[in-house]
């Protein structure tokens, strides 16, 4: 025999977008991640890459900290797009101690053309059911956020990031 079990208590859910965020956080990683699968690339990639691209060559250190990965894990990171060609790293002119690092010419047409079509694509299946204007909406309302968490993540109490 089955027995059902009562779930609704007649509250009403409480509202906290961040469960939504963190539902939908885990539906896009995933849908990115198989998106990502056919391109060679993990999600993680995915993120040193378009770090690379919107600040230029960068100091390996500076480049840990940008993206909240320690030293070790940086290397792996790095080793990984260097041996797929898709990094370029040389020592810095004016410190030898530093490693400079780049987009390879590889791995900007990767992110130009195979990963922007494949993110339009977890874009559309994610997103798919919102008009255009609403699509937008959200892209700034997401920009703002991620503008002010990175801004609290830069000062001196770095418990929130």
């Amino acid at each position: 025999m089955v027995t059902s079990v009562k779930t609704d208590t007649g509250a009403k859910p409480a509202k906290h977008s961040v469960l939504l965020i963190a539902r939908l956080a885990r539906t896009v990683r995933h849908r990115t991640e198989q998106a990502l699968a056919p391109l060679g690339l993990r999600l993680r990639h995915l993120v040193a890459l378009s770090y690379l691209r919107d600040h230029g060559a960068t100091p390996q250190g500076a480049l840990g900290e940008g993206l909240r990965i320690d030293a070790s894990n940086l290397v792996g990171l790095l080793n990984e797009l260097d041996d797929m060609g898709l990094v370029v790293r040389r020592r810095d002119p004016a410190d030898r101690r530093r490693h400079i690092v780049d987009l390879a010419p590889k791995g900007r047409k990767l992110l130009e053309h195979d990963v922007q079509r494949s993110l339009a694509g977890v874009d559309d299946a994610v997103l798919g059911t919102l008009a255009p204007d609403d699509r937008e909406a959200l892209h700034r309302i997401l920009l703002q956020v991620a503008g002010e968490l990175a801004a609290e993540c830069l000062g001196d109490d770095e418990s929130g990031c």
